[in-house]
Protein backbone atom coordinates (compact mmCIF):
# COMPACT_ATOMS: atom_id res chain seq x y z
CA UNK A 1 0.00 0.00 0.00
CA UNK A 2 1.35 3.03 -1.63
CA UNK A 3 0.99 6.76 1.29
CA UNK A 4 -1.47 7.92 -0.57
CA UNK A 5 -3.94 5.00 -0.60
CA UNK A 6 -2.73 4.68 3.28
CA UNK A 7 -3.50 8.36 4.08
CA UNK A 8 -7.19 7.83 1.78
CA UNK A 9 -8.16 5.09 3.89
CA UNK A 10 -7.76 6.61 7.54
CA UNK A 11 -9.29 9.80 6.02
CA UNK A 12 -12.06 7.27 4.69
CA UNK A 13 -12.34 5.64 8.03
CA UNK A 14 -12.46 9.15 9.76
CA UNK A 15 -15.37 10.51 7.55
CA UNK A 16 -18.01 7.65 8.51
CA UNK A 17 -17.76 8.29 12.23
CA UNK A 18 -17.50 12.13 11.88
CA UNK A 19 -20.76 12.16 9.88
CA UNK A 20 -22.15 10.06 11.89
CA UNK A 21 -21.70 12.44 14.98
CA UNK A 22 -22.45 15.57 12.89
CA UNK A 23 -25.78 14.49 11.67
CA UNK A 24 -27.48 11.28 12.64
CA UNK A 25 -28.41 12.93 16.10
CA UNK A 26 -29.80 16.42 14.23
CA UNK A 27 -31.73 13.90 12.36
CA UNK A 28 -33.61 12.53 14.91
CA UNK A 29 -34.25 15.65 16.86
CA UNK A 30 -35.62 16.83 13.76
CA UNK A 31 -38.15 13.69 12.64
CA UNK A 32 -37.88 11.63 15.57
CA UNK A 33 -37.97 8.18 14.74
CA UNK A 34 -38.20 8.33 11.16
CA UNK A 35 -35.13 10.41 10.72
CA UNK A 36 -32.84 8.02 12.76
CA UNK A 37 -33.85 5.27 9.63
CA UNK A 38 -33.64 8.10 7.15
CA UNK A 39 -29.85 8.76 8.69
CA UNK A 40 -29.16 5.61 8.50
CA UNK A 41 -29.90 5.12 5.17
CA UNK A 42 -28.41 8.69 3.60
CA UNK A 43 -25.53 8.60 6.00
CA UNK A 44 -24.74 4.79 5.84
CA UNK A 45 -25.26 4.64 2.42
CA UNK A 46 -23.44 7.68 1.09
CA UNK A 47 -20.49 7.04 3.19
CA UNK A 48 -20.27 3.20 2.19
CA UNK A 49 -19.86 4.78 -1.61
CA UNK A 50 -17.43 7.21 -1.33
CA UNK A 51 -15.50 4.60 0.79
CA UNK A 52 -16.10 1.16 -1.35
CA UNK A 53 -18.50 1.62 -3.80
CA UNK A 54 -16.77 4.07 -6.70
CA UNK A 55 -14.35 3.36 -9.06
CA UNK A 56 -11.58 4.77 -6.94
CA UNK A 57 -12.85 4.14 -3.29
CA UNK A 58 -11.41 5.73 0.07
CA UNK A 59 -10.79 2.74 1.45
CA UNK A 60 -8.50 0.50 0.08
CA UNK A 61 -8.58 -3.07 0.84
CA UNK A 62 -5.12 -4.06 0.28
CA UNK A 63 -5.35 -7.98 1.72
CA UNK A 64 -2.81 -7.17 4.06
CA UNK A 65 -5.04 -5.12 6.10
CA UNK A 66 -8.68 -4.26 6.08
CA UNK A 67 -11.00 -1.48 7.91
CA UNK A 68 -14.40 -2.21 7.59
CA UNK A 69 -16.57 0.75 8.26
CA UNK A 70 -18.58 -0.83 11.05
CA UNK A 71 -14.88 -1.11 13.28
CA UNK A 72 -14.51 2.60 11.87
CA UNK A 73 -17.91 4.20 13.42
CA UNK A 74 -17.51 2.54 16.81
CA UNK A 75 -13.76 3.07 17.16
CA UNK A 76 -14.54 6.97 16.16
CA UNK A 77 -17.82 7.52 18.38
CA UNK A 78 -15.82 5.97 21.12
CA UNK A 79 -12.99 7.94 20.72
CA UNK A 80 -14.98 11.42 19.98
CA UNK A 81 -17.35 10.61 23.15
CA UNK A 82 -14.10 10.02 25.43
CA UNK A 83 -12.72 12.95 24.05
CA UNK A 84 -15.57 15.27 25.04
CA UNK A 85 -16.07 14.37 28.70
CA UNK A 86 -17.90 10.72 28.29
CA UNK A 87 -17.58 7.97 30.83
CA UNK A 88 -14.72 5.97 29.58
CA UNK A 89 -15.19 3.16 31.98
CA UNK A 90 -18.86 2.93 31.29
CA UNK A 91 -18.46 2.21 27.67
CA UNK A 92 -15.99 -0.63 27.63
CA UNK A 93 -18.50 -3.57 26.74
CA UNK A 94 -19.58 -0.90 23.92
CA UNK A 95 -16.20 -0.95 22.83
CA UNK A 96 -15.72 -3.98 22.70
CA UNK A 97 -19.31 -5.19 21.01
CA UNK A 98 -17.76 -2.44 18.29
CA UNK A 99 -14.56 -4.03 17.91
CA UNK A 100 -15.84 -7.83 17.77
CA UNK A 101 -18.47 -6.65 15.25
CA UNK A 102 -16.57 -5.05 13.34
CA UNK A 103 -13.80 -7.42 13.15
CA UNK A 104 -16.13 -10.15 11.98
CA UNK A 105 -17.96 -8.25 9.45
CA UNK A 106 -14.84 -7.07 7.83
CA UNK A 107 -13.39 -11.26 8.16
CA UNK A 108 -17.03 -12.04 6.23
CA UNK A 109 -16.26 -9.37 3.56
CA UNK A 110 -13.03 -10.55 2.84
CA UNK A 111 -14.39 -14.10 2.24
CA UNK A 112 -16.67 -12.93 -0.02
CA UNK A 113 -14.48 -10.64 -2.07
Amino acid sequence: MTISLAIATIFGGFLFPFVIRMSWGKMVEQWGAAGGWMAAAFIVGTIWCINHGISTPMITQSGSAWVDMGLAAGVGVWVASALTGGSVKKSYRNLLAAVVGGVLGGFMLSLFL
